[in-house]
């Protein structure tokens, strides 16, 4: 019989998480042909959502859960998970329900006939702000402008990986993780499923502006240089034309004799050299960073428990 582990990353989900659990158990109950695995990561929750794991687990043996010893974020979640998971496939999902549990045997059909990697392409995104949809979609915009690999839109973490899948993204140990690009880099026979993504069932959303801004830039600086080459051009651009004026000022004050003026003039491109070369100061400081956090090989995370036994 095939083993198929539910992943949900869990942080501060009080609320959603008995909701959650009675509606994935409405639908792995009518699948009798796989055995299930449901795996609970508490991503460090300063609620009851630790407490409500051990519930489930002491009276559901499908139920296992692993409490990390601090909030790591998301993306460290998930890795968590994949190094616990013990199913020939994953299905990672959210506790909120806005990934819809009936889409699961459709996944698993797919599975069946030999994809390794069958994801769920949001059709609506539920109740979002227009702001944040447009940056989104033009995040993925740039990232796919920027990246030599296939950005899928409108795409999250709600899909079915193979053990194949599972095993490679477990090598990629990387502190700095944007797990939606190594989806996409790992490769494999991919499947499409569209969905409509539906409203939290409870709870609220530890996503806000800052946060989906820093994943943004993790996502950019992690599968392309392009911003580093771009600051290249434009630095290689303002040089040339800087060359090109301070010649036609010299000529002008050979043939004409015009005294060099414009002060505001001076100014203006002082402050935009200075901006320019902030910029890319900037830029490379994210990569140095990023190279600083990479060089010290610390653990990508540190569990604290796991079923009820104390990690050593």
């Amino acid at each position: 019989m095939k083993k198929v582990t539910v992943l949900v990353p869990c942080y501060n989900e009080e609320e959603a998480l008995p909701l959650f659990y009675d509606r994935i158990c409405q639908t792995i109950s009518a699948l009798q042909e796989y055995e299930w695995e449901l795996l609970f990561v508490n991503d460090g929750s300063k609620d009851r959502t630790l407490q409500i794991m051990r519930n489930l687990h002491s009276r559901d043996s499908r139920v296992s859960y692993v409490d990390l010893s601090r909030n790591f974020g998301k993306e460290r979640a998930m890795l968590a998970g994949f190094d616990y998971a013990g199913g020939d496939c994953m299905i990672i999902m959210d506790a909120d329900l806005q990934d819809p549990p009936e889409l699961i045997p459709q996944m698993l059909a797919c599975w069946e006939e030999g994809y390794e990697d069958v994801y769920a392409r949001r059709n609506s995104r539920g109740k979002e702000s227009r702001l944040r949809r447009f940056f989104s979609l033009m995040f993925y915009r740039i990232l796919q402008k920027t990246t030599n690999i296939e950005v899928l839109q409108n795409v999250g973490d709600f899909r079915l990986l193979d053990r194949c899948c599972i095993d490679a993204l477990k090598t990629m140990r990387e502190a700095e993780r944007y797990t939606k690009g190594m989806f996409c880099w790992i490769g494999f026979r991919k499947k499409e499923i569209v969905f409509d993504r539906c409203d939290r069932i409870a709870g609220k959303s530890s996503w806000n502006f800052i946060t989906l801004l820093g994943l943004a830039m993790e996502g950019i600086t992690s599968f392309s240089i392009a911003p580093l080459r771009i600051s290249t051009f434009i630095g290689t651009a303002v040089s040339l034309a800087a060359f090109v004026y301070m010649i036609f000022i010299f000529i002008k004050t050979l043939i004409y004799g015009d005294p060099v003026q414009g002060f505001p003039t001076i100014m203006i491109v002082m402050l935009f050299l200075g901006g320019v070369q902030l910029l890319s100061i900037g830029l490379l400081g994210e990569y140095i960073g990023r190279i600083f956090n990479e060089s010290k090989h610390r653990p990508t995370y540190i569990a604290r428990e796991h079923n009820g036994e104390l990690i050593k």
